[in-house]
């Protein structure tokens, strides 16, 4: 079964060295909010989860919130972060690596912060 996620484990050691990214703040007053700056890799990450969920539909991803609920974690920073995720099964960290990426979607920086914390690292790690 870890082949399965070798296409998101070989981005672990790249995220080691990577600065992920950092928030854009509108210097020119042009009236544009603050938003999140990721780098490269941090987009490469983001194809893979969706390339993964594409590639196994077995898994579900697209119903991830109730993956997380079935598993008694809420959908957000603090109860995904503190969630040990040595003792889930490879469904349950995935669908915490979708709602981490589709957090992005409704929070500018929800990715972010999920990476500066090393919730995505330390899910393909556990």
């Amino acid at each position: 079964m870890v082949g399965v996620y070798k296409l998101l484990t070989d981005f672990l050691p790249m995220l080691e060295e990577d600065k992920i990214g950092d928030w854009a703040i509108d210097r020119v007053n042009d009236g544009t909010p603050e938003h999140p700056n990721y780098s490269r890799l941090v987009q490469e990450v983001e194809d893979a989860i969706y390339d993964f969920e594409q590639m196994h539909p077995e898994y579900g991803l697209n119903r991830y919130s109730s993956i997380l609920e079935a598993n008694g974690i809420e959908w957000g920073m603090d109860s995904m972060s503190a969630k040990d995720v040595s003792v889930l099964d490879g469904k349950c960290v995935m669908a915490m690596m979708m709602g981490a990426v589709r957090a992005e979607r409704f929070c500018d920086g929800a990715l972010l912060g999920f990476f500066k914390k090393g919730c995505i690292k330390n899910g393909w790690n556990g």
